[in-house]
Parts: structure tokens; sequence; C-alpha cells
């Protein structure tokens, strides 16, 4: 069994954004007892170690990631497509928005609000791509649930990839559903 080394205990507790104090707190330990075994000036007791670890154990597993969250099986359209025929899908799916996808690979996303933008004559004959944003956010599916909330104070959708496929998307419905 390979023991963890003060170093390991303190990246661990620095990657799920824990203070020392709370990290004791979590393992019924003081906090000086946590900065010295981090700074190697002690060696903890085995069942001191084992809290500790136990209680990053528990953070790490109620951190959300964007694959806890992600709706999966995502209702694309191609940029090939026709602007009416992305119109229909929205309708019939009840979206407002539809990642635009090409071999599995996110190209953009387009919305209402883009097809409201376009002159109404001739907008349904248009190919998606003339249509479509291409500015799209794009996130690993372990980006946490705070990374996510973060570009979705910025845009409408989050796409979940992982080597360059689409995975999933992530709504601020989505995130709202998992917030409790």
């Amino acid at each position: 069994m390979d023991l963890p080394t003060p170093a390991d205990l303190k990246e661990r507790r620095t990657e799920l954004e824990l203070t020392q104090s709370e990290l004791a707190d979590y393992a019924d330990v003081s906090q000086p007892l946590i900065a010295r075994i981090e700074g190697g000036d002690v060696d903890p007791r085995l069942s001191t170690l084992r809290r500790i670890v136990n209680a990053l154990d528990e953070a790490e597993s109620a951190v959300m990631h964007a694959a806890d969250i992600m709706h999966e099986g995502v209702v694309s359209v191609a940029p090939d497509d026709s602007v009416r025929e992305a119109i229909d899908v929205m309708v019939t799916e009840g979206y407002s928005q539809l990642p635009v996808i090409r071999d599995g690979r996110p190209q953009g996303i387009i919305s209402n609000s883009d097809i409201r933008q376009l002159d109404s004559e001739s907008a349904g004959d248009l190919p998606v791509a003339e249509a479509m944003r291409e500015a799209i956010t794009t996130v690993e599916p372990d980006a946490t649930l705070d990374e996510v909330n973060a570009h979705l104070n910025h845009q409408d959708a989050v796409m979940v990839v992982e080597d360059g496929q689409l995975q999933g998307i992530v709504t601020e419905a989505d995130v709202a559903a998992h917030i409790s």
C-alpha cells in the first residue's frame, strides 16, 4: 500500500479547493496538524492519515463534474442542413437552440434568436452554417460544476467534448436541476 506524501495531500486538498481548516474539520483534526503534515514537519499516525484521506475522498465525491450533469444523446443539426430543418427540429423537440455538429465534432450553435435576425423571405432555405454562431464553449467531461457555471454566465450552453467528439451539452436548466 502506497501512503500519500505530504505533497500528495496538499496537492489533492488544493485541487479540491479546500482550505487547511476545512480539511481539518472534515477529518476531525486540528488545522495546525494539517499544516505540519503538509509541511513535512510531522509524520502522522496511520489512523490520522486514514481520517485525512477519507475526508479528501468524501470531498472529492461531492464535487460535481460536467459528465455528471450533461444532457447526453444531443439533438443536433449539420452545417449543411437548411435553417427550415433546424426550425422543425427545434419545434419538434422543444429546444430553443441546437448544436451544429459535423462528424461528431461541434461546429457551432444555432438558436431562435440567430434565426430571427435573418431576412425572413429566404431564411428557411439558407444552410445552417450561414446562420449559426461559431463561437462555442467546450469543456472536458471532468470540468467542475463551478467551471461550467462560469461559462454559462456568458454562453447559452456549454458543449462537453472529449477527444474533439461531442459527448453532451449543459445548459442553465441542467445546472439548476442539480443544485440543491
